[in-house]
């Protein structure tokens, strides 16, 4: 069984998988030249740390579409390697980071510089989820025939909302931080 550590080696780099994506490029790359890091002190404590970030992804997962970005602008400004394994090219790894069940993405695994597993985050904010719950609630019925018309416009809106409400990706580095800052403190 591969372990994470083979998996990031194995792994592109978040530049080159984002500079290839097929879906949601553009969107991906606008939440990118968009989200400015805060001056928290965060870069400055990572910088010390020798770590390392995988994401679990795929190019058509639109919370992947937003998350990726942020955390790729952390990672390069802290001189973090990020690199990303598909997770249907081998959902090993994703069925060892299931959230509730379910292989859900983007999920971002923080190694050490040995390649051991410190601490995983996602695949959505809090904030981020409590909206996507709230759309999701006004579903009707997958027996309605309306449904796959109306979740349609729900993966819409959020796409949408994802590419262009900054206090978004706030959620995201926000929650990201926590996690870090939860891992820092630990060693």
């Amino acid at each position: 069984m591969k372990t994470e550590q083979q998996f990031f080696q194995e792994g592109k780099s978040i530049q080159t998988y984002m500079n290839e994506m097929s879906t949601l490029k553009e969107e991906s790359f606008t939440v990118y030249e968009n989200f400015r890091l805060p001056d928290d002190g965060l870069v400055e404590k990572l910088e010390t740390q020798s770590l390392h970030f995988l994401t679990i992804t795929e190019d058509w997962c639109g919370d992947a579409m937003m998350i990726n970005p942020v955390i790729r602008k952390l990672a390069e400004a802290a001189d973090i390697e990020f690199r990303v394994a598909l997770r249907d090219a081998d959902t090993t790894l994703i069925d060892r980071h299931l959230t509730n069940g379910g292989r859900a993405i983007p999920m971002i695994l923080i190694l050490n510089e040995q390649g051991e597993l410190l601490g995983k985050w996602g695949p959505r904010a809090p904030e981020v989820q409590q909206i996507v719950d709230e759309l999701r609630g006004a579903l009707p019925p997958k027996e309605d025939p309306t449904f796959a018309e109306k979740q349609k416009e729900i993966i819409a809106t959020l796409r949408e909302r994802y590419m262009s409400e900054e206090i978004l990706w706030t959620y995201v580095y926000d929650s990201f931080k926590n996690t870090l800052t939860n891992i820092m403190e630990k060693k």
